[in-house]
């Protein structure tokens, strides 16, 4: 028997990167047997930062639930849910406004985080209630864990503020879901950035082929006080070296390559070429299950539908408990549509 419901998710922007993979998406598949795992393609967040070229969505949408089912995401054990096919959604989102104030929002330190990276000196309204959403996203199906990166967690607690003040006001309804960080948590940029981005374009994708792979490991951050090969090198902190202990394989080659490169007797080349090898060896099955899947069109949208149609029963389960609670009749019967 499963432990219990676990959600998570992202926005279709585009095709995920290994970022995405050590914060995330690793343990989504190690949790497929242990959870009721679904996983949510929120294409209503995308609204919160951008209004413009919303015609890529779809493409989007295909991509990743491409990259789920390469690394391993299996849909006969989880979910995948269009987040815009679950209306309850929305009246969720609603409600939970009325549970938190503004300057409780304006506290989220993504949202400052997310407006200086995108230029927005004004939040709009649905910007400051990402976190609401995030809330209705996971409620909705009563999730009780939520795998996710170093740079959400602060989300999952206002998810938890509001579970806990609606069951406090109202009725015992909500679970107050737990916070499952990845391994690695945040993995830096090929530029040494804190952070993998997509806008910023320092990303190493689970689709890019083996020489894309290659040239962008070439070209990584490394240490800048080091002007030599035969200088004295820092590993901590090193984006390099970050990468290699992520994903290479063999324990006591990266030990050994720490070893010189603290010495002075290994250069940023070679140590650049073992990680683009081990990278691509990581990599590889991860490219044989998308090509297998991607020449499947039609058993991709098949699996969005069916679970898309799973969650949205749920979800109007957990809103008819919502609105009871709350002592909100549906007049003369009316009920929302599964």
């Amino acid at each position: 028997m499963k432990k219990g419901r676990l959600l998570t998710g992202d926005r279709p922007t585009g095709k995920l990167h290994l970022g995405h993979y050590v914060g995330t998406l690793a343990n989504r598949v190690r949790l497929q047997d242990e959870y009721d795992c679904f996983f949510l393609l929120a294409d209503y967040h995308i609204l919160t930062t951008r209004l413009e070229h919303l015609d890529e969505i779809e493409a989007n949408i295909r991509e990743i639930v491409l990259d789920y089912l390469s690394v391993g995401i299996d849909p006969e054990r989880s979910t995948i849910v269009l987040q815009s096919g679950v209306p309850q959604i929305a009246e969720l989102t609603l409600i939970f406004t009325m549970l938190v104030t503004v300057p409780r929002l304006q506290r989220v330190p993504t949202l400052k985080e997310v407006m200086k990276d995108l230029h927005i000196t004004q939040p709009s309204a649905g910007l400051l209630n990402y976190p609401v959403l995030q809330a209705a996203d996971i409620l909705s199906v009563r999730g009780e864990i939520v795998p996710v990166g170093k740079d959400q967690a602060s989300h999952l607690e206002l998810t938890r503020e509001i579970a806990r003040r609606f069951n406090e006001t109202f009725a015992p309804v909500f679970p107050e879901p737990e916070t499952l960080i990845g391994e690695v948590g945040t993995l830096p940029g090929t530029d040494g950035k804190a952070k993998m981005s997509k806008s910023v374009g320092n990303v190493i994708y689970l689709s890019d082929d083996e020489e894309t792979v290659t040239q962008r490991v070439m070209r990584m951050y490394t240490d800048p006080k080091r002007i030599h090969p035969t200088d004295p090198g820092t590993v901590e902190g090193n984006p390099v070296f970050t990468y290699h202990d992520a994903f290479n394989a063999d324990a006591a080659e990266v030990a050994e390559l720490k070893e010189r490169y603290r010495k002075g007797t290994v250069g940023d080349v070679e140590v650049k070429k073992r990680l683009a090898r081990a990278l691509n060896a990581f990599l590889d099955p991860i490219r044989e299950r998308r090509a297998r899947f991607a020449r499947q069109p039609e058993r991709i949208d098949e699996i969005v539908v069916e679970g898309t149609r799973k969650a949205r029963e749920i979800a109007a389960e957990t809103l008819e408990r919502a609105r009871a609670a709350m002592r909100l009749a549906y007049y003369r019967g009316v009920r929302p549509r599964a």
